[in-house]
């Protein structure tokens, strides 16, 4: 097997591993895009099994797995670039109306689920050609600054915490998030998507570029991928073993030391929290820090684990990855049939351990589908379909 497919494989391997992360957060939050309003917890968090794995998903997992996810998709922006640029071919524009297929694909999936990603993949997406020609120095740079939270601390010291359509509602218990519920609880499939595609888009907007700074951090890390590919990572695993050690467990202390921080000025804050405040903007900054660090952690040891003696087995998860977009969007199906009102409508009537267990049989069941049906075909279907509008030509997808 030569080196460029071993970097394949153990990119849709990591890839795979990432969307497992995510199917398993959305499944215990059970899908709702937002806080769950306090009244509604009780089944969720029967015992102490719930509460460790709401421990576990808060520490380990929510904020880490989209961060990965958000590395590679910058990566893979690197490799189409450069594999167009090695074939003589112009890519730019190719690249940005791929964008504007992967945004329809996002419409349409956030019509289902108010938490779609690939929206706003497109959204920072766009920026990343006028990026794709600076210097190594020029990115790290830049995605430092992001990383480091320039994007929430101008919104705030600019506009404070009002939000830019005054639906500024991300608290548990505000009337916003309750009246969210019950719609997702006792709404047709008609009104969930009325919702979702308008007051769920506006959200969206709120939380990604505003004071919460995800789209911020999305673009530092789609700017991170570009540079691992830059330095070839993924083809150099065993040389860099070493270092690749060294850096995993600086991550692991750096992400440690600050969720003791994140814990520490939380547990000062004045409850309920008030976003209104520096103090709890740098509280939301250190927590976002400690998710970039555990990410780190969690992204090193997996591929430490892969190049290891025994570490084969995780390329079990690399077709899971290759049909990562049509995965992700059908679990989104999956899931918000099982838990709204339009489906089996069972929002917030399962406690955590049911719910993780959940999601543990839907990995499970996408990563054996995903198997048997890349012998089958090329590529997954919303993979074929993207890849054929993408250069308006019908690609090969039945193997003979």
């Amino acid at each position: 097997m030569s080196l460029q497919n071993n970097r394949i494989v153990v990119v849709d391997a990591l890839r795979g591993f990432a969307l497992a992360g995510i199917v398993l957060v959305h499944f215990v939050e059970q899908f709702l895009g937002g806080p769950i309003p306090q009244e509604e917890t009780g089944v969720m968090l029967q015992g102490i099994p719930d509460y460790i794995i709401m421990g576990i998903l808060q520490i380990f997992f929510i904020g880490k797995f989209f961060a990965l996810f958000s590395i590679l998709f910058g990566l893979s922006f690197y490799i189409q670039m450069e594999s167009a640029a090695t074939r003589g071919q112009p890519y730019m524009l190719r690249f940005l109306w791929r964008l504007i297929i992967l945004l329809v694909i996002g419409l349409f999936h956030s019509l289902f689920y108010r938490g779609d990603i690939l929206t706003v993949y497109v959204a920072v997406g766009l920026f990343l050609p006028l990026f794709y020609r600076l210097s190594n120095k020029w990115i790290l740079s830049i995605s430092c600054i992001l990383l480091f939270g320039i994007g929430r601390f101008l919104i705030f010291g600019l506009h404070g915490s009002e939000g830019f359509f005054g639906l500024m509602e991300f608290e548990q218990d505000s009337e916003f998030s309750k009246a969210y519920f019950r719609i997702l609880k006792e709404g047709t499939l008609l009104r969930v998507f009325h919702d979702n595609i308008t007051n769920g888009l506006l959200m969206k907007i709120e939380y990604q570029f505003g004071i919460f700074n995800r789209g911020y951090l999305t673009f530092a890390l789609f700017l991170v991928g570009m540079l691992l590919g830059r330095i070839q990572l993924f083809t150099r695993l065993k040389e860099l073993q070493r270092k690749l050690k060294e850096y995993m467990w600086y991550s692991l202390g750096f992400g440690l030391v600050c969720l003791v921080l994140v814990a520490v000025l939380f547990s000062q804050a004045s409850q309920p929290i008030n976003f209104d405040s520096w103090y709890i903007m740098i509280a939301l900054h250190t927590m976002d820090l400690m998710n970039l660090g555990l990410t780190g952690f969690i992204m090193i040891g997996f591929l430490l684990i892969y190049i290891g003696k025994r570490g084969h087995w995780l390329t079990i998860l690399a077709p899971y990855g290759r049909m990562a977009l049509t995965n992700y969007v059908c679990q989104s199906l999956i899931g918000t049939f099982i838990y709204y009102g339009w489906g089996l409508n069972l929002l917030a009537e399962v406690r955590n351990l049911y719910t993780f267990l959940f999601g543990f049989l839907i990995i499970a069941f996408q990563v054996i589908i995903s198997k048997w049906w890349l012998t089958k075909f090329y590529y997954g279907p919303l993979e074929w379909l993207w890849r054929c509008l993408t250069w308006w030509k019908w690609m090969p997808f039945v193997r003979s």
